[in-house]
């Protein structure tokens, strides 16, 4: 077997890359926004920002909070019937 190269953000360059318009600073709202477990949230990556990240194959999912750790926050999502959870931080995390 061949050993697969490099890291989930390969090939991602477009797809983790910002428009124009919204290039700068990350807003502080955003970045320390608090959720609840139970509540839906989307998941968007916010490419300023590195820590927390999520493969970008689950860009646009929705999943639910189910618990704090640290400071980001455990998301269940369901894949094809498989419950999958990740750990992400609340800036690359919107409401529902």
């Amino acid at each position: 077997m061949v050993k697969r190269m490099s890291t989930f953000r390969r090939k991602s360059r477009y797809k983790l890359k910002k428009p124009k318009a919204l290039k700068g600073k990350v807003s502080l709202k955003n970045y320390l926004a608090e959720f609840k477990e139970g509540e839906r949230v989307i998941l968007r990556t916010e490419p300023a920002v590195q820590d927390g990240f999520f493969p970008p194959r689950f860009e646009g999912r929705v999943g639910f909070v189910t618990r704090k750790q640290g400071s980001c926050y455990e998301v269940r999502i369901n894949d094809l019937g498989k419950e999958k959870k990740m750990i992400v931080h609340p800036v690359h995390l919107k409401r529902c």
